[in-house]
């Protein structure tokens, strides 16, 4: 089967896993005081936040179009229909920001 034909085929998530789409773009940064951090500058191990559009039938805490943390360095890149996506197991997961999300006492919003 040709590359083509595989792009127009539906896709199932299977287990545990999650497909994310990252955040806006992975170069430069803004601060919260609005200063830009080009890629290139040097930090500590840095969490990433994408939003879920897929999961799979095993996955327990995230749905469609909740945002979760990630460690990007520790990930799966595949690119669907020309669009880059990453591949994650749930347990890779950090957290998850979404509206149905118990408010616990943590003092933590996005």
């Amino acid at each position: 089967m040709a590359d083509a034909d595989t792009e127009k085929l539906p896709i199932r998530m299977l287990h545990d896993r999650v497909l994310v789409k990252l955040d806006g773009a992975e170069g430069e940064r803004r601060s919260t005081a609005g200063i830009v951090i080009p890629a290139t500058a040097s930090m500590g191990r840095r969490l990433a936040w994408a939003t879920a559009v897929g999961v799979g039938p095993h996955v327990r805490s995230i749905v469609i179009g909740d945002r979760v943390l990630f460690d990007p360095e520790d990930r799966s890149e595949v690119e669907l229909q020309g669009r880059e996506y990453v591949l994650l197991r749930e347990r890779d997961v950090h957290a998850v920001a979404a509206q149905r999300v118990d408010n616990d006492g943590t003092g933590l919003y996005l």
